[in-house]
């Protein structure tokens, strides 16, 4: 058993257009995003100005299946350990099961120890089981939910 931070959620939809969803980042994940976000090996990187900066290598893409980012660097604006992302890995899973397709979202090496784990978990909470899922179930997700102060902590502990 391993204390990262662990999210999953079932559509109603195929695992290719789960897997479309999430490797459209700018669809559900605000901030500025530069780079190709799905090709493998490509590099990417995440931004929100005097908040948070990660950058990505694509390390693992299987169509329908399976993604993973590598954070090559990271910059936390409110963690004493601003790097604390840095080596860290994002990863997502798809899997059709006889409810639906499962999408499983781990972050690798983002445990409890970590001092940003209480604000990234509502953070991802808000990207994974709110705007993605809402990406794969109607088409349109909300990436700037967070930003507009939409965050929905019910949902983040409902998912613990």
């Amino acid at each position: 058993m391993t204390d990262d931070l662990t999210f999953t959620f079932t559509v109603d939809q195929s695992p290719a257009q789960a897997f479309a969803a999430i490797c459209d980042v700018r669809a559900w994940w605000s901030g500025d995003i530069q780079g190709p976000t799905d090709t493998l090996g490509a590099e990417w990187s995440y931004r929100v100005p005097d908040i948070h900066f990660s950058a990505f290598r694509i390390t693992e893409l299987v169509p329908d299946r399976s993604v993973a980012w590598l954070v090559t660097d990271s910059w936390l604006s409110f963690t004493e350990d601003e790097r604390e992302w840095t080596g860290t890995t994002v990863r997502f899973e798809v899997e059709a099961t006889s409810s639906g397709t499962e999408v499983r979202f781990r972050h690798e090496g983002l445990v409890p120890q970590h001092e940003c784990f209480g604000v990234c978990r509502v953070a991802w909470a808000e990207y994974v089981l709110g705007s993605l899922k809402d990406l794969v179930e109607s088409g349109a997700g909300r990436p700037d939910s967070f930003g507009e102060g939409k965050l929905d902590e019910a949902k983040a502990r409902a998912a613990l």
